[in-house]
């Protein structure tokens, strides 16, 4: 038999207060009356409040998230250690700390020696009242360190830990070692062992999937888009979410509470709570850090040289009030000043796209090609239409590696509908590249996944 214990829980009684006339004194007898005809055990000490409104419960979920929120933008790195060889089992880096995990774990575990051996001395640890964490100075960080039966938890953290974060280490070690206790008994006994399936519980117990970068859902459903026309926080959110997204490939939570916060004057915690709704509902969808760094990465790769097709990509800038004044301009300008201001275009696309602001980028680019095809530099016009190209095959490119991703994920939870859907956008975004050099098979082996979806239909 295996025995749960639920912490915390929400009960609604059912009852208005106003019309009950055990309310408040009776509250706590009659909600453990209540649970207990559901067959839970109530014997162990209850921690009971009463939140008697909707706005106090929308209150107390508005903290709780902006805690969590808090909590993370404080870890910089995550190490869980054999307790007995202090071999690290998983090194999960949040941010680009640029922590060395070899070197730290040599520093805690004499550090953790010492502090044994001197009985928690020096203010290296806390007492046996604060559950024996190890807080100490590394470098430019803040170490917080828990023992458990068999592993240790470490966290590298900006500031010094809050009691919220030290209750969630303290509850994430006891899960830890009671999920993948066979797991951990194997390595203790054999040696080496793979904990990497066990990093999405990581990422779930520490909520780190709230700093990840955020994209938008590419539908929205008629409901859903009404419901977020009717709250003009979320309004708010999605509109600036997709202001971000315009310049750059994904965006993150604390830059999208201080864009909404610059127009909607309200406490940030009120911010992210309407953003961790989005989020519940995959209307804001986290990507992992590493897609987002292999991505970066590979944009970041130096161009193939060949010659382009002298053609415009998009209409970006025919609507674009800097394209008439830029044709007004040219009337006036010789062939020396053209090419001043073509090389000035193509450094400000260059800084763009390295920031990845892509659809800057084009505009610059294409500002340089107008000037480039209205006074006949052919050179030129080869060169900037093949950097044009470069940049949409990189656009693309990043929605193909989102719509495969999703639809890997979808197909993974057998959501199949969804799984087809992406699987097809992923088709006709590798369908409209023009250079299908080595996407033949990526299409064959696409259409038969989606064939294969299909059946389950």
């Amino acid at each position: 038999m295996v025995y749960f214990q639920i912490s915390p829980v929400g009960f609604d009684c059912g009852t208005d207060k106003n019309e009950c006339e055990k309310y408040p004194d009776y509250c706590k007898e009659c909600v453990k009356a209540q649970l207990e005809k559901f067959g839970l055990n109530l014997n162990q000490n209850l921690k009971f409040t009463i939140i008697d409104s909707q706005e106090k419960r929308i209150q107390m979920f508005q903290d709780l998230i902006w805690q969590k929120f808090l909590d993370i933008l404080n870890i910089k790195h995550i190490l869980l250690m054999a307790k007995e060889s202090g071999l690290a089992i998983v090194d999960y880096p949040i941010s680009g700390a640029g922590v060395n995990s070899q070197l730290l774990t040599g520093f805690i575990q004499a550090n953790v020696s010492f502090s044994i051996s001197s009985n928690a001395s020096n203010g290296y640890a806390t007492d046996e009242k604060n559950h024996q964490f190890y807080e100490f100075q590394y470098e430019n960080f803040n170490i917080l360190l828990k023992n458990g039966e068999f592993i240790r938890t470490c966290l590298v953290l900006d500031h010094k830990a809050s009691n919220s974060l030290k209750v969630l280490v303290a509850e994430f070690l006891s899960d830890y070692e009671s999920n993948y206790l066979d797991k951990i008994s194997a390595h203790i006994r054999q040696g080496k062992m793979h904990f990497e399936d066990t990093i999405d519980f990581v990422i779930s117990t520490f909520n780190v999937k709230l700093v990840f970068p955020m994209i938008l859902t590419h539908t929205l459903l008629p409901n859903e888009l009404e419901l977020i026309k009717r709250n003009p926080i979320q309004k708010a959110i999605i509109d600036f979410a997709e202001k971000l997204l315009a310049s750059k490939a994904f965006f993150f939570i604390i830059n999208l509470i201080d864009e909404v916060q610059k127009i909607v004057h309200i406490d940030a915690n009120k911010i992210l709570y309407e953003i961790y709704q989005l989020i519940q509902k995959k209307i804001i969808i986290p990507t992992t850090i590493e897609i987002a760094e292999d991505t970066i990465s590979n944009f970041q790769e130096s161009r193939a040289v060949r010659i382009a097709n002298n053609e415009l990509i998009s209409s970006i800038i025919t609507s674009d009030d800097d394209i008439n004044e830029l044709k007004e301009n040219a009337k006036q300008m010789s062939e020396e000043e053209v090419r001043v201001s073509i090389n000035n275009f193509i450094r400000k696309a260059e800084t763009a796209e390295k920031g990845l602001a892509y659809k800057e980028a084009q505009k610059e680019y294409e500002k340089a090609l107008f000037l480039a095809s209205g006074f006949d530099l052919k050179d030129d016009v080869g060169r900037i239409s093949f950097m044009i190209l470069e940049l949409d095959k990189k656009i693309k490119e990043l929605e193909l590696e989102y719509a495969l991703k999703v639809g890997e994920k979808s197909e993974k939870k057998k959501d199949y509908i969804k799984a087809i859907n992406y699987y097809k956008q992923g088709l006709e975004i590798l369908d409209s590249v023009q250079d299908l050099n080595g996407n033949e098979s990526r299409i064959k082996k696409l259409k038969k996944k989606i064939s294969n979806l299909q059946k389950h239909l």
